[in-house]
């Protein structure tokens, strides 16, 4: 059930962010004064904010934008964290131990402080964005994909990898990542769901995605001034973003139980 719920949000989300691409109901940055603060129904299926722009326009291209950071973001961050990992696990001793180390002073910082405190150095901007949210899942993959690696080390066809005469590295490209890949597929969803999240906390304080393009984040960040006048321009945002979060997790644990030969032994 968590696969098929998880699974269907997340379809909804991409297709969503897709759609906008081509299409929206009304031009997501076109101003109309004349219908600012309108409630849903009255001017469009989720009415307009306080320049008279269309929410439902503004949340679709705010999921793609949303989307295009996260994604970049999180294949970045697990791209170098699994080769950190992977080559920690495989050489271990002086390098295992230094890239462990630094992955704790990383994880001492909460993930949305420290994509602020990246963002700050770097300015606004999508670019910034998606470095400050791969800047943390590094060490997460490194960490995770050590972790799974150093137990594929133990077993004993790798054993016998070595005794053919495969290098380190054939052993880890052929025998180990393989059997990994289920894991680092779970962990890329969780932290997808996680990356969205960060991604609005950005907006939100001004270090995202630049206006006029739409944001989650910045719309949360616009609707404060018209919480009791407009309840609709923080609800949407919201909605979006906790349904999001929710069908990537749901995805994500689903994932884990299909694919955890462990799991499904218990289960049985």
């Amino acid at each position: 059930m968590p696969l098929i719920v998880g699974g269907l949000l997340t379809s909804i989300l991409i297709a969503v962010a897709v759609v906008s691409t081509v299409w929206t109901p009304e031009v997501p940055t076109r101003v109309r004064v004349a219908l600012r603060l309108r409630p849903p129904l009255e001017a469009g299926l989720l009415g307009t904010d306080h320049f008279g722009r269309d929410v439902l326009s503004l949340l679709m291209v705010g999921a793609w934008n949303s989307l295009a950071i996260a994604w970049p973001a999180v294949l970045l961050g697990a791209a170098l964290g699994i080769a950190i990992g992977c080559a920690a696990a495989a050489f271990r001793g002086l390098f295992d131990e230094i890239t462990m180390r630094a992955a704790d002073v990383v994880f001492a910082f909460p993930a949305v402080l420290s994509a602020i405190m990246v963002g700050a150095l770097l300015g606004s901007g999508p670019l910034s964005a998606i470095i400050a949210i791969a800047a943390f899942n590094v060490p997460v993959f490194a960490r995770v994909s050590r972790g799974v690696a150093l137990q594929v080390w133990s077993f004993d066809y790798i054993a016998a990898a070595r005794s053919v005469g495969k290098t380190t590295w054939h052993i880890t490209l052929e025998d180990v990542l393989p059997n990994i890949a289920g894991v680092l597929i779970v962990q890329v969803t969780i932290q997808l769901a996680l990356a969205i999240l960060t991604e609005a906390g950005l907006s939100y304080l001004g270090l995202g995605v630049r206006p006029p393009n739409p944001s989650w984040g910045r719309m949360l960040s616009d609707s404060q001034t018209y919480l009791s006048q407009a309840p609709h321009l923080a609800i949407a945002p919201g909605v979006a973003i906790a349904l999001s979060v929710l069908g990537l997790n749901l995805l994500g644990d689903g994932l884990r139980d299909g694919l955890d030969p462990t799991l499904r032994a218990r289960e049985s």
